[in-house]
């Protein structure tokens, strides 16, 4: 992948059973000899595809063009992680850091958007791939989440009518993948076992409750009907809580009772417990919303408990996903590097670093206040860990060409 990208993730095509001698022309290496025919079946090489399929051909071969066309849309995990840790700075009063992370986290997201933009005009075929890929189509729920984080971030600066445009190009784009994703998952799946599933598919819950979130922040801003924003989030809140029961447990079928390797523990794991724990987070904000309809206040007891159970579960999660990473790289001796699902991992440490404070203001529990005041370092050491892979990369690649 080619300078903002940096960021290719292990693709499809790198299962078990797929690869075939006569796929290793295929346009990307994310695709299968299936998907490519599905894309344009006779083509096989990357420069076919530009001179039959795509109008501006000679433009279609240049390595920036490449870059936009492998361009994953995971990368919204960077956003989601700067920005998350932007609102983590700010709670613990660190609002100067946190402007700095926050005017970074805004603006990667626009240059993401636009780039996805193009994408979608000039590669739209990749797109279509990506999209019907039963691996692939879940990872663009970190456009919904970080969407969401940029908007959460926007009201926080005083610019409710961009958080609120935020919400609904959020709640759009939700609307759409969930039951794109579902399609997909039922009638395009040829892996007819759990081996398909990976951690990153829990990103629709994190997307799922980063809608709940911004939601609670601009409804004040519907004046009369802010009851109908409440119990939407209200109604998200619950539904994300299901998705995540049915995810989780075919995850850990997969993780325990199937054929586990080294290279199968990737940072995407993480997003089980950072779904856990926005979860906890989008809970929270239930429960210190005021003013709502009476049979909405009568749930916040039932709230007030599940809040604390799946945030037992998060925390529960962290030395388990840690034994994770000590097995694959120092007992496997697999060698640690750089690769872009890291910020699946910075922002799941970031969001429980958010809940955690916010749980224990909520309960009056100072533990969970202290917990996040230590999250907030290692989230910090990991951002920092993963922005200077991402440069080093960026650096190899420049210096390649």
């Amino acid at each position: 992948m080619e300078i903002i990208s940096g960021w290719a993730m292990k693709s499809p095509s790198s299962s078990k059973g797929i690869s075939q001698p006569n796929c290793d022309g295929a346009i990307d290496k994310r695709l299968t000899c299936e998907e490519r025919d599905k894309a344009g079946s006779l083509l096989t090489t990357r420069a076919d595809f530009c001179d039959k399929l795509h109008p501006f051909s000679q433009a279609c071969k240049s390595p920036m063009y490449k870059s936009i066309e492998s361009l994953h849309p995971g990368n919204f995990a960077f956003v989601m992680a700067t920005g998350i840790i932007s609102v983590a700075l700010d709670a613990q009063g660190l609002s100067g850091l946190s402007l700095v992370f926050g005017v970074i986290a805004v603006a990667a997201w626009e240059i993401l958007l636009l780039l996805c933009i193009i994408r979608v005009i000039g590669f739209y075929n990749a797109v279509f791939i990506d999209l019907t890929s039963p691996r692939m189509v879940f990872s663009y729920f970190t456009l919904v989440a970080a969407t969401n984080i940029v908007g959460i971030l926007l009201h926080n600066y005083g610019l409710p009518m961009l958080a609120v445009i935020c919400w609904f190009i959020a709640f759009a784009s939700w609307c759409l993948l969930l039951y794109l994703a579902f399609s997909v998952l039922t009638f395009m799946s040829h892996e007819n076992n759990v081996n398909i599933m990976h951690g990153g598919w829990l990103i629709t819950i994190v997307g799922t409750q980063s809608l709940v979130l911004l939601g609670i922040m601009i409804a004040p801003s519907f004046g009369q009907y802010a009851h109908y924003m409440m119990v939407e989030v209200h109604l998200l809140w619950g539904l994300g809580l299901a998705l995540y029961g049915i995810f989780v447990t075919l995850f850990c079928y997969r993780i325990f009772f199937l054929s586990l390797k080294p290279q199968d523990l990737s940072p995407l794991l993480w997003v089980v417990m950072g779904a856990a724990a926005i979860s906890a987070n989008a809970g929270t904000s239930l429960l210190e919303s005021q003013g709502q309809l009476a049979f909405l206040a009568n749930q916040k007891p039932f709230i007030d408990g599940i809040t604390l159970m799946i945030w037992s579960w998060a925390t529960w999660l962290i030395p388990l996903l840690t034994l994770f990473g000590i097995w694959k790289h120092l007992v496997s001796k697999v060698p640690f590097a750089y690769e872009p699902t890291v910020w699946s991992m910075v922002f799941p440490l970031g969001m429980y670093t958010v809940a955690s404070e916010r749980i224990g203001h909520v309960a009056e529990f100072p533990p969970m206040i202290w917990i996040s005041q230590v999250m907030i370092l290692v989230a910090l050491l990991a951002w920092v860990f993963s922005l200077t892979g991402l440069l080093s990369r960026i650096g190899r690649t420049l210096t390649a060409r």
